[in-house]
């Protein structure tokens, strides 16, 4: 991620918090699981879990400019609102979230954006919907499509158009998501090597920045 697609998390309006709950609807089939039965187990398998962690790869396919920008890295989670996602390669940085703050830290750059994480803002930070992913059939209806759970908000949320969840039938019950906005943008995820309840601390979703970093904080 460039400066200005981490500007554009305090300025654009797209997706939401709340991209992780899904709707009742007729049963249909998957691995042989009704859709009902799929969003059952993901919300068991959330039940008991304190925290995540794992890699990710990321694809970002922006409609406009014919570009898909690829980024890899690790995340952790501590549910409710506790997230930190490191970018690795060339443009390195750190994301912090902690319930209703934002920090972008930029190591090459040696700046730091700070802001406040609302429904406004969620978007940007498509790896936090892992958080959520256990409260289910308020906001959203569910369908099938190509094997995954095809999920659309009930109400609008930003640019939401549609999120498309590929579930594990082994461990962790989510392997990838994508979320489509309304300009026909995409988001891929995909997650390996996720761990659960190894006891993170607090104080490991709190960034210390070196001497020497701007801040720069977001008064809108």
């Amino acid at each position: 991620m460039n400066t200005v697609m981490s500007k554009n998390i305090f300025h654009k309006s797209s997706l939401c918090f709340l991209l992780v709950v899904f709707f009742f609807l007729l049963p249909v089939t998957v691995r042989g699981e009704t859709v009902d039965d799929e969003i059952t187990r993901i919300q068991q398998a959330y039940a008991n879990l304190q925290d995540i962690k794992g890699s990710f790869v990321q694809k970002s396919y922006i409609k406009d400019l014919k570009r898909t920008d690829t980024f890899k890295g690790e995340f952790y989670i501590k549910r409710p609102m506790m997230l930190k996602w490191c970018y690795r390669g060339e443009n390195e940085q750190e994301v912090f979230i902690r319930n209703d703050e934002i920090i972008i830290y930029q190591k090459k750059e040696k700046q730091a954006f700070k802001g406040s994480f609302d429904r406004e803002t969620y978007g940007q930070a498509p790896i936090a919907l892992l958080s959520g992913f256990g409260r289910i059939r308020e906001e959203f209806s569910a369908s099938m499509k190509n094997g995954k759970l095809l999920l659309k908000p009930k109400k609008p949320m930003g640019g939401i158009v549609s999120i498309e969840l590929q579930t594990s039938g082994e461990g962790f019950p989510i392997q990838s998501f994508t979320v489509i906005d309304s300009l026909n943008n995409r988001i891929d995820m995909v997650f390996s090597d996720i761990q659960i309840n190894t006891g993170l601390e607090e104080s490991f979703f709190t960034p210390s920045l070196p001497k020497g970093v701007t801040v720069l904080e977001n008064s809108s």
